[in-house]
C-alpha cells in the first residue's frame, strides 16, 4: 500500500527569526525575558494558525511553520505570506509594549520557500528536503522587518502580492545563487494567479444560453431562481459568469460575495462583502425603504457588520428582505462565488431566499467545484455542468493567447494535450512556456499554480481512495481493478471506492486493453501526474516491481513491463539500493525495452526505436555481453533518426567493448557498421577501404556461422557498386546479403536488402521483363511490409513505363507514394521522384515530370538535405533543358554541379547532359559537343544502362544540331542501350532520333 507515515508533498515553509535580540536578553533579566518570548511566541503561533499553517518547532528565537500540513491547499503560500504580514503587525504591537518600557525595539527577518518535501510522522520533523535549507537561508538572507520569498513562492503568489525582485543570495551550502524576492504587502481580494479576461469567451454557448433563460425567466414570472455552475478548478465557472454580466449593461442589479477557504468569522463573509459593494448601511436602508419593518430588517444584518447577534433563522429572513427590496425596481442578480467553501449555514441561507422569495425576480447564481455537490447532494435549483473544451476550442484558446506566435506548433500540441481542454490550464501552462521563451517541444514541468489545484484536490480525498489513486497512478493513465487489487491488501471496499473516484470525476471507466478485466482510466492525465508524485519514491519503486510482474502473467507488451521494471531499477538507483537484486531488474529491463526498440525499429518507428535502445542500453552495465549488440542496433536507429554524433559515439563505444572483451563477432560486426555509417555520412571513407573490411568481415563471420553479420558484411561489399553504377554487381552481393538476412531470421534487414536489391534490378542491366517478375515476386512477398512494398512499387513502375505500360505505371507509382507519405517517409518519397519523372517523361508528359521533381527537390530543400538534392536538381535541369527552358535550367544545373561529390557518377553526368543542352541552345556548339561527350565517358564503365542511353541521346541531339553524322551512330548506340535493357519506349526515343 501507498505509506500513511511517509508521502511527497509540495508545502510552503516559513523560517522566522529574531534579529539583534542579544541586546534585549543583555538589558533584561532571565525571568521578564522568559515572559516576553512566550509572548512572541504565542503572537507568532497564532499568526501562523490562523491562516491554516502549522508551527513545526521553536528553536531559540526562531520560528519554522509549514503551510500544506496535514492538509495541501491550492493557496498555501500565499497563507504563508500572509501569515509573514500578520507576523509584522503583531510585532508593531509588541514594540509598543516594550516602548513603554525603554526597551529596545524587536524586529524580524523572515523567509519563505515553497517545494516538493518529504512529510511523515514517524521522523523528528514534520518535513524533509532541500526547500526546508532554502527557506532558512532566505531568512538569514533578511534584513530585520522583512520578508524574502524563493521562485517558486512567487510564481504562486505574484498575482496577490506586491513584490520586488532583489539579488541573489549567495546562500551557504547553496551551489548555485538563490533567487528572492521582497515582499511589500498584500493585496486584498486577489487571487494566487490572474485570469487572461481580455481575450475572448471560447465555447460555452449552450451554457451561456442556460443561465440567460433563467435570469429571463426570472424576470418575466417575478420569482427567485437558483442556478449553480459546477465545474473542476480552472474550467472557466468565473469567466461564464462574466461573460453574463457584462451582457446585462444595467438591465439588471448584479451584487457579489465570495466564500472563503479559511478564517475567523467567515460563515456569512460572502453577505459582509455584498452589502459593502453595494453601500453599506444607506444602501442597504435605501433598498429596504419605507417598509413597516425597515428597522428591524436593519437590526438584524447588523451581524453581517459585527454588531448585534440574531439567530440563524431571523437573519435569513432580514437576507431574503433586503434581496426582496434590491430587486423592486428591475430584477435582481446574485453572485456567489466558490460556495465549495460555503458553510452549512450559508449554504441553508441560500435555500431559504430561493424557497421564500415571493413575487421578486431574483437569480441567485452560484458557482462552485464538484465538491459542493459531495458535501449537499440535495442541493437545491438548477445545476450548469462546465466540461472541458473541444480539440477545436482548445486550439482556439491557443491561437487567441499565442497570437505573436511564440510557441512552436510542436509544443502547441503538447501544450493542448497536457491542459486537456482545462482554460486554466492553458493559460498557465502558456505564459510559463512563454516567459521562459521555450521555442522547442519542451515541457519539463507544470507551472507550480495548477501542481498546488490538484494536490490541494487529491489532499481532500480519505486515505484509502488516495491509496487507490495512488495505486492506479503507478500503473498509469488507464488501469485495471485487478492490477489495483495485485498491487494492494484489504480489496474488499476496491469497487467501492472505484465508483467514488467515478462520481468525483477522478477517474471514468474506459475500454479495457486487457480481456477479462475491466478498464478505467483517469479523467485528467494531470491526476494521474499528480497522485503518483504524491508517492515516495520508495514505495513507487516496489509497486512498479510488483506490476511488472501482474504484466507478465497477463501477458502485457515488452515495452510496457520493461518501463515499470526501469522504473522500479531508477527509484532504487537513486535511493542509493543497488543491490543485486535490483541490477537483476535494470537488466531485465534493458532486454525488453531492447526488444521493444528492435520492434519498433522494424515498424520503421525510428523515434520510438531511438528512445527505446537508447533506455535499454543504459540499463546494461558493461559487463554485460548484450550491451555491445544493442549499442550497434542504437547507432543504425540513430544514424536513420539523423543523430550521426551519437551514432558515432555508440558505434565507437561498441568497437572498444568488442575489443576489451575479446568479442571477434561484435568487432566485426561494429567495423562493418562503421564504414555503413562513413558511407552515410560522407565521413571520407574509400571504396577500397569499403571492400577491405567487407572482404576481411566476410570469410571471419563465415567461420563464426554469424548470418546476420554476414548479411550487413555483404550489403557493405555492395556499397562501392553505388557511386561506381555498376549495378549488377551490387545486385549480385545484395542477393548473398538477403539470403544470409533470412537465415539469419531478420526480417527487418531482408527487407531493407530487398528494397535495394531490386533498385539494383531496376537500374542495372537486368532485362526489364526479367526484373518485371522478380518485382511481382517481391511484392508477394513483402505483404504486410509496408516500407519495403513501397520501395518495389516505385521500381516495378519505372519497369513498367519502359514497356508502355503507363497507366498501371502511375497507379503502381501512387501506391508507392501513400505509403511513403503514411509512413512520414519524406526523404525516401522526395528522392524517388526521380522514378515519378521517369515514368511522366517515358509516357510523354513533361509538365508533369517537372512538376514530379520539383516536389522531390521541395522536399529535400525543406529537411535541409545536402547530399540528395545535387542528384534531383540534375535530372529537374535537364528535363527542363530538352524543353528549351534555358533559364531555369541553369538554375538547377548550377546548383548540381556546385554541390555535387567528385565521385557522385549520376549526378555528374546529368548536370553535363543539362548543360550540353543549353549550350546547344545558346549556339555554343564546342562547349555542348565537349560536355555531352564527358557525360558518355563518364556513364560509359558503369552498367546504368538507362543514364548510358541518356548521355548518348544527349550527345546525338547535340551533334544533330551542329549537323554532324556522328548523331546517327549516337542515336543508334542509344537505341542498342535501350534495347539491352528491354526499353521499349527509350528505343524508339532513339529510333525517331535515327529518322
Amino acid at each position: 500500500m501507498v505509506s500513511a507515515v511517509a508521502a511527497r508533498k509540495t508545502v510552503s515553509i516559513l523560517f522566522c527569526d529574531l534579529a539583534d535580540s542579544t541586546a534585549l536578553g543583555e538589558r533584561l533579566d532571565p525571568e521578564p525575558l522568559r515572559e516576553l518570548m512566550g509572548t512572541w511566541y504565542e503572537e507568532m503561533r497564532t499568526a501562523v494558525e490562523r491562516h491554516g499553517g502549522t508551527v513545526e518547532k521553536f528553536v531559540g528565537d526562531a520560528v519554522m511553520a509549514v503551510f500544506g500540513l496535514p492538509r495541501v491547499h491550492e493557496d498555501d503560500a500565499l497563507r504563508a505570506v500572509r501569515a509573514a504580514l500578520d507576523m509584522l503587525v503583531a510585532m508593531e504591537r509588541l514594540n509598543a509594549s516594550l516602548s513603554s518600557r525603554d526597551l529596545p525595539e524587536l524586529r524580524i527577518r523572515t523567509g519563505i520557500n515553497t517545494g516538493e518535501v518529504v512529510v511523515g510522522d514517524d521522523v523528528a520533523t514534520l518535513v524533509t528536503g532541500d526547500p526546508v535549507n532554502t527557506a532558512k537561508r532566505l531568512e538569514e538572507g533578511a534584513s530585520g522587518g522583512e520578508i524574502l520569498i524563493g521562485a517558486v513562492t512567487e510564481r504562486l503568489v505574484r498575482h496577490a502580492a506586491r513584490l520586488e525582485p532583489i539579488a541573489a543570495l549567495k546562500a551557504k551550502g547553496k551551489r548555485a545563487p538563490v533567487e528572492a524576492w521582497r515582499v511589500l504587502g498584500a493585496i486584498a481580494g486577489a487571487d494566487s494567479f490572474a485570469r487572461r479576461s481580455d481575450i475572448p469567451l471560447v465555447g460555452r454557448t449552450s451554457e451561456l444560453t442556460v443561465l440567460r433563460d433563467e435570469l429571463t425567466a426570472s424576470a418575466d414570472n417575478r420569482e427567485c431562481r437558483l442556478v449553480t455552475v459546477i465545474g473542476t478548478a480552472g474550467v472557466g465557472k468565473t469567466r461564464l459568469v462574466s461573460e453574463l454580466v457584462a451582457e446585462l449593461d444595467g438591465h439588471a442589479t448584479v451584487v457579489a460575495g465570495r466564500c472563503l477557504p479559511y478564517g475567523d468569522g467567515i460563515t456569512f463573509w460572502p453577505l459582509t462583502e455584498l452589502v459593502r459593494r453595494l453601500g453599506g448601511d444607506e444602501a442597504v436602508a435605501e433598498a429596504i425603504g419605507d417598509e413597516p419593518d425597515a428597522a428591524l430588517v436593519l437590526e438584524r444584518l447588523g451581524v453581517l457588520r459585527g454588531s448585534g447577534a440574531a439567530p440563524p433563522e431571523e437573519l435569513f429572513w432580514a437576507v431574503r428582505r433586503l434581496f426582496e427590496g434590491l430587486a423592486r425596481p428591475r430584477p435582481l442578480l446574485v453572485i456567489l462565488e466558490d460556495v465549495h467553501w460555503a458553510e452549512p449555514t450559508l449554504l441553508d441561507l441560500v435555500e431559504h431566499v430561493s424557497r421564500w422569495a415571493r413575487d421578486t425576480p431574483i437569480l441567485l447564481l452560484c458557482v462552485a467545484r464538484p465538491e459542493l455537490l459531495e458535501e449537499r447532494p440535495q442541493w437545491d435549483g438548477a445545476i450548469v455542468r462546465l466540461e472541458p473544451l473541444s480539440a477545436g476550442e482548445s486550439t482556439e484558446l491557443l491561437d487567441a493567447l499565442d497570437i505573436g506566435g511564440i510557441l512552436s506548433s510542436a509544443l502547441r500540441v503538447r501544450v493542448a494535450d497536457t491542459a486537456q481542454g482545462n482554460p486554466l490550464y492553458t493559460e498557465q501552462l502558456f505564459a510559463m512556456l512563454a516567459d521562459e521563451a521555450r521555442a522547442a517541444a519542451e515541457l519539463v514541468a507544470l507551472p507550480p499554480t495548477i501542481q498546488a489545484l490538484l494536490a490541494a484536490r487529491l489532499d481532500r480525498l480519505d486515505p484509502v481512495e488516495r491509496d487507490v489513486l495512488g495505486r492506479a497512478a503507478v500503473i498509469g493513465k488507464e488501469f485495471w481493478p485487478g492490477a489495483v487489487a495485485f498491487l494492494g491488501e484489504g480489496e474488499e471496499v476496491l469497487g467501492t471506492t472505484l465508483l467514488t473516484l467515478v462520481r468525483r470525476e477522478f477517474v471514468e471507466p474506459t475500454v479495457s486493453s486487457f480481456p477479462g478485466e475491466d478498464g478505467f482510466r483517469f479523467r485528467h492525465a494531470l491526476i494521474r501526474d499528480a497522485a503518483y508524485a504524491g508517492i515516495p519514491k520508495r514505495t513507487r519503486a516496489d509497486l512498479h516491481e510488483r506490476f511488472a510482474g501482474w504484466l507478465e502473467a497477463h501477458r502485457g507488451r515488452d515495452e510496457l513491463r520493461g518501463y515499470h521494471l526501469e522504473q522500479a531499477y531508477r527509484y532504487r538507483d537513486e535511493l542509493g539500493s543497488l543491490d543485486d537484486h535490483t541490477r537483476s531488474l535494470g537488466e531485465q529491463a534493458g532486454e525488453l525495452l531492447t526488444a521493444a526498440g528492435r520492434l519498433a525499429l522494424a515498424g520503421d518507428d525510428v523515434p520510438a526505436a531511438v528512445n527505446l535502445l537508447e533506455r535499454g542500453v543504459a540499463l546494461f552495465p558493461r559487463t554485460n555481453s548484450a550491451r555491445g549488440y544493442v549499442l550497434l542496433e542504437l547507432a543504425v536507429a540513430l544514424m536513420r533518426s539523423g543523430a550521426f554524433a551519437a551514432a558515432e559515439g555508440a558505434l565507437e563505444e561498441a568497437l572498444a567493448l568488442a575489443r576489451d572483451d575479446g568479442d571477434r563477432r561484435l568487432e566485426l560486426r561494429a567495423l562493418v557498421e562503421r564504414e555503413f555509417f562513413r558511407i552515410f555520412t560522407n565521413a571520407g571513407t574509400t571504396a577500397e577501404e569499403i571492400t577491405r573490411v567487407a572482404q576481411t568481415a566476410i570469410p571471419a563471420l563465415e567461420e563464426l556461422g554469424d548470418d546476420a553479420g554476414l548479411a550487413k558484411a555483404w550489403h557493405l561489399l555492395s556499397e562501392p557498386s553505388v557511386e561506381a553504377c555498376l549495378w549488377g554487381e551490387r545486385a549480385d552481393a545484395l542477393e548473398h546479403a538477403l539470403d544470409h538476412a533470412r537465415r539469419a531470421g531478420d526480417t527487418r534487414d531482408a527487407a531493407f536488402v530487398a528494397a535495394s536489391l531490386m533498385q539494383a534490378i531496376q537500374l542495372g542491366p537486368t532485362p526489364v521483363d526479367a526484373a518485371i517478375d522478380r518485382a511481382q515476386l517481391f511484392l508477394r512477398e513483402s505483404e504486410g511490409d509496408r516500407m519495403l512494398t513501397a520501395s518495389i512499387l516505385s521500381s516495378l513502375a519505372v519497369l513498367l513505363a519502359m514497356r508502355g505500360e503507363f497507366d498501371e505505371a502511375r497507379a503502381q507509382w501512387a501506391r508507392a507514394q501513400t505509403l511513403w507519405d503514411d509512413l512520414g517517409m519524406t526523404l525516401r518519397r522526395a528522392v524517388r521522384s526521380i522514378d515519378a519523372a521517369t515514368i511522366e517523361a517515358l509516357a510523354g508528359d513533361a509538365e508533369a515530370a517537372e512538376r514530379e521533381l520539383r516536389t522531390g527537390y521541395g522536399m529535400l530543400e525543406e529537411i535541409g538535405d545536402v547530399h540528395l538534392r545535387p542528384t534531383v536538381a540534375a535530372y529537374l535541369a535537364a528535363g527542363l533543358a530538352q524543353e528549351s527552358r534555358s533559364g531555369d535550367a541553369e538554375k538547377f544545373a548550377e546548383f548540381a554541379e556546385s554541390h555535387a561529390w567528385e565521385d557522385d557518377i549520376v549526378t555528374q553526368v546529368m548536370w553535363r547532359v543539362a548543360r550540353a543542352q543549353i549550350s546547344g541552345l545558346a549556339g555554343a556548339a564546342a562547349e555542348a559537343d565537349r560536355l555531352a561527350r564527358e557525360a558518355v565517358e563518364l556513364s560509359a564503365p558503369t552498367d546504368f544502362l538507362d543514364l548510358q542511353a541518356t548521355a548518348l541521346l544527349a550527345l546525338a541531339r547535340v551533334l544533330r544540331g551542329t549537323g554532324s553524322p556522328e548523331a546517327a551512330s549516337a542515336a543508334a548506340d542509344a537505341q542498342a542501350v535501350y534495347e539491352r535493357k528491354g526499353n521499349t519506349v527509350g528505343a524508339k526515343w532513339a529510333t525517331a532520333l535515327l529518322t
